[in-house]
């Protein structure tokens, strides 16, 4: 399903035709990895009517004109989960090639937030380890999963294909 370049970039589903062609904008996109006090970190299902609708994922979401990715990051997880954050840290960066769209994921640890999830576009949420025990995982997913898995020196799959 997903296929890594010399060039660090991720193809999703590589046997299907790339939407808009190779002239396609890049769409930047904010991800919080929130990670609580037992470490473990928060994966959200796709909402019903989008792309890969059921997916596990990394909440976040589009920037928006002139949005940092800390403040994108911030306004997405109010919106979506209800939450609000506090320090962002940037972390990585990955991009994607979707079918739908070219995708730059800037991924950002969150440590510290207020309030209650809310899953506000009927999504779902799991606190989880590696493994994880949820599927399927967004293809943009799972180099987090592995680069979580080395950092903690976790061995063996991160996920079940």
């Amino acid at each position: 399903m997903t296929e890594a370049t010399d060039a660090g970039l991720l193809v999703a589903d590589a046997h299907l035709q790339r939407e808009g062609g190779a002239a396609r904008p890049t769409v930047d996109v904010a991800v919080g990895i929130l990670i609580n006090d037992q470490q473990q970190f928060l994966l959200t299902s796709r909402p019903p009517g989008k792309v890969y609708e059921g997916y596990w994922e990394f909440p976040g979401g589009k920037l928006e004109a002139g949005e940092t990715v800390a403040q994108a990051l911030s306004r997405e997880l109010e919106e979506e989960l209800g939450l609000k954050i506090g320090d962002v840290q940037w972390w990585r960066e990955q991009w994607v090639d979707y079918p739908h769209a070219l995708v730059r994921l800037n991924f950002c640890k969150v440590l510290s937030w207020q309030g209650d999830l809310e899953m506000r576009e009927g999504q779902q949420s799991a606190w989880q380890t590696l493994p994880v025990q949820v599927q399927p995982v967004l293809p943009g997913t799972v180099p987090v999963l592995a680069w979580l898995a080395q950092e903690r020196g976790f061995v063996g799959e991160t996920h079940s294909a």
